[in-house]
């Protein structure tokens, strides 16, 4: 019988990918989401758990499930209206992440693999770092980051008091088909032809594409090595702001519009508007050294930025601008 994988946050953006590939793989997949029948793409593999929380069920989910792969989460908003943010962070991605593991080593589960963030990490490197690795000592800057970080030590002390094999994943921006929020409103700009005030930035940013961080997941699934290991993953190609306007431009079909306009104005732009914090996405630096886990799994991206790029325009271009 092959080995059943437990996937929460299945009708995610990412969730949906990797229930997709394991379908298609030796594994068998279960897809836990919070009610039933919302995704046609998941007929036939999902649960419904409600709520992930201190206090979910997660009994029936877990029969006969060797592997968990934990997705779902309180993901990261740029104006949380929250009186107390962290408690609600705390909630889903801390709690709620404690107790499936405790509730998987109960079950029997061997292997958990956390899709965590590089925020980590942090929110930013600088030109003489080197980019993060996962070594660097965590350095979270708000309560998305903090919570996942907090996630990631709750887990690692399930692992110590049970054996379960815990395998953390942090991945930094992920584009591909199905993608939102910013990225989604980046391929809108460019594709109607917005002119972009971008032209003057000079910054390395890392990002994943889709394809290739379901891969790496399903790499820790099945590498012995992997256990109890934390792993950065990238595409291995860092590009400017500026660049990956153009990138995204050449995939569209499209001329990249670029205004040359000085990173202090655009920063004073970003303070008189409240919008700060999106403006300094755009121009700082936040490069990822994944040489770990090419080194120590083999694992090698199977898609190329250019590839990844040009399947994240033929979604956008078929039905992503709806």
């Amino acid at each position: 019988m092959n080995p059943i994988v437990l996937v929460t946050g299945a009708n995610g953006f990412v969730g949906r990918s990797v229930v997709d590939a394991l379908s298609k793989s030796s594994f068998g997949v279960r897809a836990a989401v919070r009610r039933n029948g919302r995704v046609s793409s998941l007929a036939g593999y999902e649960m419904a758990v409600g709520d992930i929380g201190p206090d979910t069920r997660w009994e029936d989910a877990l029969a006969s499930v060797s592997m968990v792969v934990h997705l779902a989460a309180r993901v990261h908003v740029m104006h949380d209206t929250t009186t107390d943010p962290l408690a609600e962070f705390r909630k889903v991605n801390v709690f709620g992440a404690e107790r499936l593991a405790r509730e998987a080593a109960r079950a029997g589960v061997r292997r958990f693999i956390y899709v965590s963030s590089i925020k980590v990490n942090g929110e930013s490197t600088d030109a003489h770092s080197g980019g993060f690795a996962e070594k660097n000592a965590p350095n979270p800057q708000d309560p998305y980051g903090v919570s996942k970080w907090e996630a990631e030590q709750a887990l690692h002390r399930v692992a110590q008091e049970t054996g379960l094999e815990v395998v953390i994943v942090r991945p930094p921006l992920v584009y591909g088909p199905g993608v939102g929020a910013n990225f989604l409103r980046l391929l809108r700009f460019v594709h109607k032809g917005v002119p972009l005030p971008f032209g003057s930035i000079k910054n390395q940013r890392s990002l994943v594409y889709i394809g290739n961080l379901v891969d790496a997941i399903i790499t820790c699934l099945e590498h012995p090595a992997a256990a109890g290991q934390t792993y950065l993953v990238s595409d291995g190609e860092d590009v400017s702001t500026p660049e990956l306007i153009r990138r995204i431009a050449t995939s569209l079909g499209r001329p990249s519009r670029l205004l040359p306009v000085p990173p202090a104005l655009l920063r004073l732009a970003g303070r008189l508007t409240g919008k700060s914090a999106q403006v300094e996405r755009l121009l700082d630096s936040l490069v990822i050294d994944s040489s770990k886990i090419r080194r120590e799994m083999g694992w090698t991206p199977p898609f190329t930025m250019e590839q990844g790029l040009a399947e994240t325009a033929q979604w956008f271009q078929g039905s992503g601008r709806d």
